[in-house]
């Protein structure tokens, strides 16, 4: 996992969902002020419709603060538009099936589900910085309290 106080790489591409729309951006255009990314396995899961519905209820304190707010998985676009709608979800949700974020941030783990094993991304949130530094780093997130969690970091930075 990286460290608070390292830059990561910003060059990469997302395919992110906004307000209904959907578009190819660099991961850069998405800090245009500092921003908080909050990794998840899937949509439509119990813990991560949780995770989403803590965020999505204290979305606009973020905004208030003067951060962006954007939740990412693998899911496809599509899948995201439709959760947003049904999740009531005011902030960008991020497609990145080949890890590209998590690549960058060093934060791909071992997993096990099933009795198979598999690298994935782990389940943490970043705030970053507008030049991509790392300014804070929650590992482990609890599903039913990330706002909250969120919060308590963002008044300590």
């Amino acid at each position: 996992m990286i460290e608070t106080g390292t830059k990561i790489d910003t060059s990469f591409t997302l395919n992110v969902v906004h307000n209904g729309e959907e578009k190819e951006v660099p991961f850069s255009e998405l800090l245009n002020r500092p921003a908080i990314v909050s990794v998840y396995m899937r949509n439509n899961t119990g813990g991560c419709d949780k995770q989403n519905s803590s965020l999505a209820e204290h979305a606009s304190w973020f905004d208030e603060k003067g951060y962006n707010l954007i939740a990412i998985s693998k899911d496809s676009c599509g899948s995201h538009k439709k959760y947003a709608e049904k999740m009531n979800i005011p902030y960008t949700l991020a497609s990145d099936p080949d890890f590209a974020f998590s690549k960058a941030t060093d934060s791909i783990v071992e997993k096990k589900m099933y009795g198979k094993t598999f690298d994935a991304p782990s389940r943490s949130a970043f705030v970053i910085a507008t030049d991509g530094t790392i300014l804070g780093i929650i590992e482990k997130i609890d599903t039913k309290a990330h706002a909250e969690e969120l919060k308590e970091l963002i008044e300590t930075l």
